[in-house]
């Protein structure tokens, strides 16, 4: 029986969304594996758009699940109509959509408030004993959601970013690249992908590593 895995997108851009080579690095290894991907969004507006020429803000508003939907070529879902039933694990591609749109932790730190709903599929998952995965800053969003369970996440080297996230109470773990780590406990697997870079035959590395292990636990 193939695999459902759900992939949670957060827009579709770097700088006011998903990561769009993460996003799609992890859609192709999960389709080469053979398994059935169901692409995932709040619908609701982004934080703010940003032109990605020049990382400015641009007026205007954009919704996640529609600017997602670009990524996923249409076939998308809105969240709040998904459960930890309907499927075997769960990835969240990086990007600073999911510190924006998913959480605040772009904006508050370690005083983030996580989205309901992502706090709710992820807090379904961990209770399910369901794997989750995470890319690049979306370990962050997911450490805040899981705090009282003190996951262990890794976001790479970046000394300020995994400060936060043990300000938050999770642990951080030093990973390159090419890394991933794995929270036995948790069922949680995260990888850096672009918090280190520098290019995306080396954020492949990882993502692959990733979506491997956490279709090995599913």
């Amino acid at each position: 029986m193939r695999k459902r895995i759900g992939v949670l997108l957060s827009g579709c851009g770097v700088f006011d969304g998903s990561e769009i080579h993460e996003a799609v690095l992890t859609l192709l290894f999960l389709d080469q594996a053979g398994a059935e991907v169901v692409c995932m969004a709040p619908d609701e507006d982004q934080l703010h758009v940003i032109d990605h020429t020049d990382q400015s803000e641009m007026d205007g508003a954009r919704n996640v699940l529609k600017e997602s939907a670009r990524i996923a070529r249409g076939n998308m879902v809105d969240l709040a109509t998904v459960t930890a039933r309907q499927l075997d694990a769960l990835i969240i591609p990086g990007g600073m959509g999911a510190a924006k749109n998913l959480s605040t932790f772009a904006v508050k730190g370690p005083q983030a408030e996580v989205h309901p709903q992502v706090q709710r599929i992820i807090e379904e998952m961990i209770a399910a004993r369901k794997p989750v995965g995470a890319l690049c800053i979306a370990p962050a969003t997911l450490a805040k959601a899981l705090a009282a369970h003190k996951p262990e996440v890794t976001i790479g080297t970046e000394v300020g970013t995994a400060a936060a996230i043990e300000t938050m109470g999770a642990k951080h773990v030093a990973c390159n690249v090419d890394q991933i780590h794995v929270d036995t406990a948790l069922r949680i697997v995260t990888t850096p992908a672009y918090m280190l870079g520098p290019g995306i035959k080396d954020v492949a590395v990882g993502i692959e590593k990733l979506v491997r292990q956490v279709l090995e636990m599913a």
